[in-house]
């Protein structure tokens, strides 16, 4: 069976110390932790700036046996100085994540690729792997980009974070992904979304932060991705729904989705 994360667009509402307990209640084995929203500059999370905020978060991992899958987000931009991710790392290692999520918004490949063995550089330094989410509305924005994107740069601990509704909305094919090595996908985001969608940024933006489906309930082919993905890899729930959380609490929306996505993954193992 898939081991589930919880991911932090899920219950945006929750603490990490909250989120940690809901999803061990809900049976996941995980969690992703927002460490940063893109820019080490810009405004951070308090469990960047709180120590004891990471105590306390540290203590229901401990306590609760769940694991920090990923940290999010490092996002690469023309004018961003890679050296100032290391606080990210440094209290991602803390927290045990083997991953770090990364996107990457910079037009120019050639420094793209350089900054990004940068920051694949960095987060060896803290035995963590680097999973570069391709994102339609930015420069790396198909699997594809983020498949030639990882050939360029070289590095091993560099890999794919896929998001089944980026590889929706970017057109993105099974068929691609059969060209790809196993091991550029240590784990997905799972949800679903309508069927039909408009092209503008505006409108996938709002669908990616704050109107996704659960697992089955949308128009996403997401039994095939899951057959076309390496089996048993971690499916972190990235299911935004801001509607339904205005009346639903976070536990009973986190309860929905590993039903939904436990469906999911049965479909796909017959």
């Amino acid at each position: 069976m898939n081991p589930l994360s919880l991911s932090y667009y899920t219950v945006p509402e929750l603490d990490p110390p909250k989120t940690v307990d809901v999803a061990a209640a809900c049976g996941c084995d995980h969690v992703g932790l927002r460490l940063l929203g893109g820019q080490p500059d810009g405004e951070q999370p308090p469990v960047m700036t709180d120590p004891v905020l990471r105590r306390m978060t540290l203590g229901r991992l401990k306590d609760t046996g769940v694991t920090v899958l990923d940290a999010n987000t490092a996002r690469l931009t023309p004018a961003t100085v890679v050296s100032k991710f290391r606080p990210f790392f440094e209290v991602a290692s803390a927290f045990g994540a083997r991953h770090a999520l990364a996107t990457a918004d910079d037009p120019d490949r050639n420094r793209l690729s350089d900054r990004l063995a940068e920051l694949c550089d960095l987060a060896a330094e803290h035995a963590m792997m680097v999973q570069l989410e391709f994102v339609p509305w930015m420069a790396i924005a198909s699997v594809t980009d983020a498949a030639d994107m990882v050939r360029r740069v070289g590095r091993p601990n560099l890999g794919i974070a896929l998001d089944a509704l980026h590889f929706d909305r970017s057109g993105g094919r099974f068929e691609e992904l059969a060209d790809m090595p196993p091991a550029w996908f240590a784990y997905m985001h799972l949800c679903d979304a309508p069927a039909e969608w408009a092209p503008d940024k505006a409108a996938l933006l709002h669908t990616a932060v704050k109107e996704r489906l659960f697992p089955g309930e949308g128009g996403i082919d997401l039994v095939g991705l899951l057959r076309a993905l390496p089996a048993n890899i971690p499916l972190a729930l990235e299911i935004p729904t801001e509607t339904l959380a205005r009346t639903v609490p976070a536990r009973e929306r986190v309860a929905r989705a590993v039903a939904a996505a436990r469906r999911v993954a049965a479909a796909a193992q017959t």
